[in-house]
């Protein structure tokens, strides 16, 4: 793909103007949400979101999540139900994505969707990206702004590792608090948990009374995270570590000794998530051959940060 300058902007009325103004062109702009930074273009315009999938070396089938400023906004493009509506109103702004059936003249480029017949909606909390989607005024597609399959970014200096030349701009939001992507929720029939994120499956089940339903595990995936081998480091990753073996580091939780780095000394599940893919990020640019992980309990937030372990463990695909 053709080299590109890519702009390095901050947080300033101008920079978000000029953020905007980018996308409104067709352009590719990472920006800080919640939960990590994602790669924002124009969900309406097919060659801008064309680029996302190049520019991320994205398989075609996989879809994107779009990106809006508020419920209203959502609504536009998407058919809401009694259910939906009620997690929108607990849980948005946040880390949480509901997966609905598509609204006739959308509008949206059937990239984004995959050809399917179902979109997948994000209100984010973080105020960034809530002012880039504000002076943008339209629905973005964005994924997590890293290499297809890699590590996913929590900082702009990640970003930038990973696809300064590919993308036209990084809009340097600091680092993100959540720390793993969105909690995602198929509504196009009964609620199933298609992604565990940055909302506890707990929480959700409260707020509708029931237990969700488990999916995303079919041959083509029906909503982003789906693929077996994800998240992942150049190097292997071993799970359930009782200690370090010879050519390892050590990624710790809770007490534990010998640790190279550690989610959580005091076994605290919300800043584990916070600095998985921080700690990740720092561990493999030591270029040990494996990384050796401390066992997470399988409760609340543990299950997205198990989840994202297993997939950076799993076998590679071949190149």
């Amino acid at each position: 793909m053709q080299s590109l300058q890519t702009l390095a902007l901050g947080t300033a009325p101008t920079d978000i103007e000029k953020a905007a103004q980018i996308l409104s062109d067709g352009g590719l702009v990472a920006f800080p949400t919640e939960t990590v930074y994602g790669l924002g273009g124009d969900a309406r315009n097919d060659l801008a979101v064309a680029r996302i999938f190049d520019a991320k070396g994205r398989p075609r089938f996989n879809p994107l999540i779009i990106h809006l400023p508020t419920l209203g906004a959502a609504r536009q493009f998407a058919q809401f139900t009694d259910t939906a509506e009620r997690l929108a109103a607990a849980f948005w702004p946040g880390p949480l994505t509901l997966v609905l059936p598509l609204k006739q003249g959308h509008g949206l480029s059937p990239l984004v969707t995959a050809d399917l017949s179902t979109v997948a909606i994000r209100v984010p909390a973080h105020r960034v990206a809530q002012a880039v989607l504000t002076a943008f005024g339209g629905p973005v597609a964005a994924p997590s702004a890293n290499l297809s399959g890699k590590i996913s970014p929590t900082s702009a200096a990640h970003v930038a590792a990973g696809l300064t030349g590919r993308i036209d701009a990084i809009v340097d939001g600091g680092d993100c608090a959540v720390g793993l992507e969105s909690t995602i929720i198929g509504l196009d029939g009964a609620p199933t948990l298609l992604r565990a994120g940055g909302v506890p499956a707990e929480a959700i089940e409260a707020c509708l009374g029931h237990t969700l339903q488990r999916g995303g595990d079919g041959p083509k995936p029906n909503a982003p995270g789906q693929l077996a081998s994800h998240y992942a480091p150049g190097a292997k990753v071993r799970l359930n570590a009782s200690g370090k073996e010879k050519g390892e580091v050590l990624l710790g939780f809770g007490p534990c000794e010998g640790a190279d780095l550690n989610l959580s000394p005091a076994g605290d599940l919300v800043e584990a998530a916070a600095n998985l893919f921080g700690h990740l990020h720092r561990l493999d640019a030591l270029n040990a051959d494996t990384i050796a992980v401390s066992p997470i309990p399988e409760t609340g937030l543990g299950r997205a940060i198990n989840d994202r372990l297993r997939r950076a463990a799993a076998p590679r695909p071949c190149p």
